[in-house]
């Protein structure tokens, strides 16, 4: 599933290519993708522009000039692709909107979607989402106070999203591992010293991934030479039974409350 780095790295994107470019068509191929009728839907967008690219944990808002707002979220699947009928991947779309030659793909909707809001309907979906780890109001001290009174794993915690917003299971095992801490260690647990690796490993991790592209399968468009280049950067996730770059053993992998972690049991530590 996308996470924050993937959902950065298209905002960034989509920012630079379809910000204030006039839609003129958009096309349907699953109307569960959306939330209105299909010729609703068409009907808002024609002529409108989107004039801001937002993201807000797993989500991309995108803020019509009429001051509507079209709320995305990829879930498991959901791919982006920017470019002409020529350029585009062999894959089914669930929604198209094009700006003139180019056309915004949207793929993979299977549990995703795309819906149409209000600036108050949005924000009401968002509402329960935590704090953005990244935001330059977080600090270590804040940070802290998130984690006060949590009990459980360390790996349900940050993929909690009402608690932590954009973090899934991939980045979730990578931050552990680059805290130096078990994904099953206990909240409760953690030192101050813990907390301030923690946060630390939080800022780094998802800050470079979102600047290398994330691990996205696919290029946001031809001559997207960034998306996806954090494939190879993974320390553990997805990483079982080879070798960890920092202690040399093993990296192993299990299951945590029904999702699976990988991680190296030999430098992890519960605190």
């Amino acid at each position: 599933m996308p996470e924050f780095p993937e959902m950065e790295n298209y905002r960034r994107l989509l920012s630079k290519h379809i910000v204030n470019l006039p839609i003129t068509g958009v096309t349907i191929n699953r109307e569960k993708s959306i939330n209105v009728e299909p010729e609703v839907f068409v009907e808002r967008l024609a002529g409108a522009r989107i004039v801001f690219v937002e993201r807000r944990g797993k989500h991309l808002v995108f803020h019509l000039n009429d001051g509507r707002r079209l709320l995305l979220h990829l879930m498991l699947g959901g791919l982006l692709f920017y470019g002409t009928e020529e350029e585009r991947p062999d894959r089914s779309t669930q929604v198209e909107i094009a700006f003139g030659d180019r056309i915004l793909y949207f793929m993979g909707l299977r549990l995703g979607y795309l819906h149409l809001l209000s600036v108050k309907e949005t924000e009401a979906a968002l509402a329960k989402l935590g704090p953005e780890l990244l935001d330059r109001r977080m600090n270590e001290e804040r940070f802290a106070d998130l984690l006060k009174g949590r009990r459980g794993a360390l790996k349900s915690l940050l993929v909690n999203q009402q608690v932590l917003a954009g973090i899934g299971n991939c980045y979730a095992d990578e931050i552990a591992f680059e805290a130096a801490l078990l994904p099953s260690a206990p909240v409760q647990g953690l030192t101050p010293d813990s907390i301030t690796r923690l946060y630390a490993a939080v800022r780094k991790v998802l800050s470079e991934a979102a600047d290398i592209g994330g691990y996205m399968e696919m290029p946001f468009m031809a001559g997207d030479t960034v998306t996806g280049s954090y494939n190879d950067r993974c320390k553990v996730y997805d990483r079982e039974g080879e070798t960890c770059e920092r202690c040399r053993g093993t990296i192993v992998k299990s299951e945590l409350s029904s999702r699976k972690v990988f991680y190296c049991p030999d430098c992890q530590h519960e605190h």
